[in-house]
């Protein structure tokens, strides 16, 4: 079995088990580590994911994954991680997570804008409360590195806001 069709059987085999813990499984990778793999499986949730959360699923995937012998016994290191603040913005939920934070999106049409994401649905991303977009408009987004977050005077509705939904 190839690394493609390796990778698409693990998230396949993965996904249930990921989802049972309350957790999206985002990504799965499988890299050659000398005599060994590295497995390395992304997850995420709304509220972010904490180390009781990576040490839980990690049980859980790696006797999902002795059990299944979908590495065809070959030893491996499996290591469970969240997404970087440079993962692209393409699901729904990707926008829905970066409310409150500064983005830059790149549109289907070769253009790309640039504001802070005030609300993401099913169907489309709001920037600076004022600008909707549709989700069948963009290409891809991403968060941009902010080191000191200018006040605009709608940061602090924005954490209330977020710290109400939590």
């Amino acid at each position: 079995m190839g690394d493609d069709a390796r990778r698409g059987r693990l998230l396949e085999l993965l996904g249930p088990v990921i989802a049972a813990e309350g957790l999206d499984l985002e990504d799965v990778t499988i890299t050659p580590a000398g005599k060994r793999r590295l497995v390395r499986v992304v997850v995420d949730r709304d509220g972010g994911v904490s180390l009781d959360d990576v040490a839980e699923v990690s049980r859980s995937v790696s006797k999902e994954l002795d059990e299944a012998d979908v590495l065809g016994g070959s030893p491996y290191v499996l290591e469970i991680t969240s997404p970087g603040v440079d993962r692209p913005l393409t699901e729904p939920r990707h926008w829905r997570r970066a409310r409150g934070r500064l983005v830059k999106a790149d549109l289907k049409d070769g253009t790309s804008v640039e504001g802070r994401v005030t609300g993401a649905d099913e169907s489309g991303v709001e920037l600076d409360g004022a600008r909707r977009i549709d989700l069948a408009d963009l290409a891809r987004g991403r968060v941009q590195v902010e080191f000191s977050r200018a006040d605009d005077g709608h940061g602090d509705d924005l954490d209330e806001d977020i710290e109400d939904e939590g």
